[in-house]
């Protein structure tokens, strides 16, 4: 019998961790004020952890807190300060990859469940078994494996297991990579990657100074270490059957659209999976809500075992083909919904809502007004409107806009 793996999704703020359990995660991974890999995030206050902890308790989901820095020496104090003050949070478990901060936890709040971080590059069976005789509970495993090697320590441990299957891909080994902080002083390790590897490169020789040489270019310049973004949907199958225990899509810094979309897309096909293994197939409606989202052209990563595709260079940096313009925070009868505006929209204009389950529905933006009832001619970015929504509607419901391919 298949086991029903765990959806782990991202929350950057509060919002969005509201989002990506309205639309179907099991769990949420989010990061505190210290000691995470997301320092521009806005993350999460001890007061909103509190708040998120309450509303996964009512959910029953679950939350895990990002503790996968790597300490510096004479932060050692600080550390477990904050996970003295956490401690009354109960958490379902601390995400860590330093030893270090392992050894702190269980010192300071040794009741807690701990998941080791993908910062552990974990890529082998005797390494989950260490971690797990140490009173690990789950691996993320590193990326760089292959469905192969991840069958082959699923055999041989009976430590839960945790696989990316959509996201941002590093170019550096499961994020060790130095060129953030070698170019402008932020270390990625630190949780403060200025993203280099997406920069405009070209290269000079020395006897033409201010010659610049692309190697492969768009309008938009070059990339030659832009990885391709990963996106595992179509092997769900192959990972749920080698056993795997949580899939985890990445994407703290991602909007609260990018939450929606990635985490109700894979919420619709693992539950088509799980429901009638033998008749599934990746719909190509699913594929094309993950390419609504900005992002780079997708790839599998090592997951098929082919030489290190994840280096293959994307020249053509993001694609984007929606704009987020609006969500439903109320219905107000009559078949009009209220909206907070995210981005300019205008009547006559087609938008899209989504919501939960796949849902989606088209129309024209009609009749717009503000809250005192007076008609609008625009919809601006943070206004509060109220106008006619598709039957069916809820509170939580996104608007979006295809953009034009010109």
């Amino acid at each position: 019998m298949i086991s029903q793996p765990e959806l782990l999704a991202p929350a950057g703020n509060l919002e969005k961790l509201e989002t990506a359990l309205m639309y179907g995660a099991d769990a949420v991974y989010a990061g505190g004020e210290y000691f995470g890999l997301r320092a521009q995030a806005d993350n999460f206050t001890l007061e909103q952890l509190a708040r998120a902890r309450d509303l996964t308790l009512r959910l029953n989901r679950r939350l895990y807190l990002t503790l996968n820095a790597y300490l510096l020496p004479g932060e050692t104090d600080a550390f477990a300060a904050y996970v003295e003050q956490l401690r009354s949070l109960e958490l379902d478990a601390y995400i860590v990859a330093d030893p270090g901060v392992f050894a702190l936890v269980r010192r300071v709040d040794p009741g807690r469940e701990i998941h080791l971080s993908t910062q552990a590059n974990t890529t082998n069976a005797e390494a989950v078994r260490f971690w797990a005789g140490l009173g690990v509970r789950r691996v993320n495993l590193a990326r760089e494996l292959s469905l192969e090697d991840i069958r082959s320590i699923r055999a041989a441990t009976d430590t839960e297991l945790e696989v990316f299957v959509h996201g941002a891909m590093c170019v550096a080994y499961s994020g060790r990579c130095l060129l953030s902080a070698a170019l402008t002083g932020r270390n990625a390790n630190r949780g403060l990657c200025t993203q280099p590897c997406r920069w405009d490169y070209a290269l000079t020789e020395k006897t033409r100074p201010g010659q610049y040489f692309p190697i492969a270019e768009d309008a938009r310049g070059s990339y030659l270490l832009n990885s391709r973004d990963l996106c595992l949907l179509e092997q769900l199958p192959l990972l749920v059957e080698a056993g795997v225990d949580s899939l985890k899509i990445e994407g703290r810094m991602k909007s609260r659209y990018y939450t929606a979309v990635v985490t109700r897309v894979y919420r619709e096909a693992l539950d088509r999976y799980l429901e009638n293994p033998g008749d599934w197939r990746c719909l190509p409606s699913w594929r094309e809500e993950l390419e609504s989202v900005s992002h780079r052209p997708y790839s599998t990563g090592f997951l098929l075992g082919k030489d290190d595709p994840q280096l293959e260079p994307d020249h053509g940096g993001y694609i984007r083909c929606y704009d987020f313009v609006g969500e439903v925070v109320g219905i107000v009868g009559d078949g009009r919904g209220e909206i907070l505006g995210r981005n300019r929209f205008f009547p006559g204009e087609t938008l899209e809502l989504i919501g939960p389950g796949m849902r989606l529905a088209r129309f024209e933006v009609q009749e717009p007004t503000a809250e005192d009832g007076s008609p609008l001619s625009v919809v601006q970015p943070n206004a509060r409107v109220q106008l006619p929504l598709p039957a069916g509607a809820k509170v939580g419901d996104l608007l979006r806009r295809k953009r034009s391919q010109d």
